[in-house]
């Protein structure tokens, strides 16, 4: 099985996600929707596929201390035999400071694998959000891919020496659109502090990359936002993004970045970006320069 996610996609939060947004990011050149934290039968993802015509979707990412890999592999197949060639699952581990039940993310993730292989999903038709050598090792052999979030290129690098050169590497990539440098942190600072860098899967991962404690305490330090948050105009972001792609990447997914939030439905301390005017003309300009 092989999906085209085309060279750039847009991750979206899954609860903030409607047909009608699927459609505009469609229309716009953009080839993937990567759908954040969905639950695990999938509901949703339906709706975003038939309201499109050739927009993969995928999921980026599913929890997988939020349900059973039985279920999660029972809504796959309903979803890519509805939709063949446009759906892509992708899982992670979470974060034990969200995550009551965390433990062991290594072997809770080989028995949830275990759990998609009994449920007949084909290794290539997952990816997982693989940050650290271990979760990479097993990716490289028990998934078509990685989908890693908050990853400067340097990260992007290091997977794809890991994986090897045939799997699907997509790295997650956050963006404001604004030409004046301290003004564009100011807006992106407050969404990586929290609630990233008080997440431990996040901030370790960081530190493998070089980063120190000076850089990921309090709001973050100035050469941390320039690493995980592209900025400028358009332009300059495309360039960015296109650094993903020379050190390995196949995919990148666009997150954007504004003064817009709303609370999260199921994650009532963490805010989730809106998808509004101000989102869409950021996407807009960066697909006159992507496509």
């Amino acid at each position: 099985m092989t999906i085209d996610l085309g060279a750039y996609g847009v991750w979206q939060p899954a609860a903030l996600t409607t047909p009608a947004m699927a459609k505009e990011i469609e229309q716009l050149g953009f080839s993937t929707l990567w759908a954040a934290g969905p639950p695990t039968d999938l509901a949703g993802l339906d709706e975003l596929l038939e309201a499109t015509s050739t927009l993969v979707v995928g999921t980026s990412i599913l929890n997988i201390w939020h349900g059973d890999p039985a279920v999660a592999a029972k809504s796959y197949h309903r979803l890519v035999s509805r939709f063949p060639g446009r759906f892509w699952l992708g899982i992670g581990a979470g974060h034990p400071e969200q995550t009551r039940e965390f433990t062991k993310p290594l072997a809770a993730m080989k028995s949830y694998l275990d759990g998609l292989d009994e449920g007949g999903v084909p290794v290539e038709g997952r990816a997982i959000a693989a940050l650290g050598p271990k979760m990479l090792e097993l990716t490289a052999s028990r998934a078509g891919g990685s989908v890693p979030y908050l990853v400067p290129p340097s990260h992007t690098r290091l997977s794809r020496a890991a994986l090897g050169p045939s799997a699907l590497l997509a790295p997650e990539q956050k963006v404001v659109l604004d030409t004046d440098p301290a003004r564009a942190r100011d807006t992106a600072r407050p969404r990586i502090k929290h609630p990233y860098l008080g997440l431990t899967n996040y901030t370790s991962n960081l530190r493998r990359l070089g980063f120190t404690d000076e850089d990921l305490t309090g709001d973050g330090s100035d050469r941390l936002i320039d690493a995980v948050v592209a900025h400028g105009d358009a332009a300059a972001i495309a360039g960015q993004l296109g650094e993903h792609h020379n050190q390995g990447a196949n995919h990148v997914a666009i997150q954007v970045i504004t003064t817009r939030h709303a609370t999260h439905p199921a994650i009532p301390d963490v805010e989730l970006q809106v998808y509004d005017d101000e989102v869409f003309s950021v996407y807009k300009a960066l697909a006159a320069e992507l496509f």
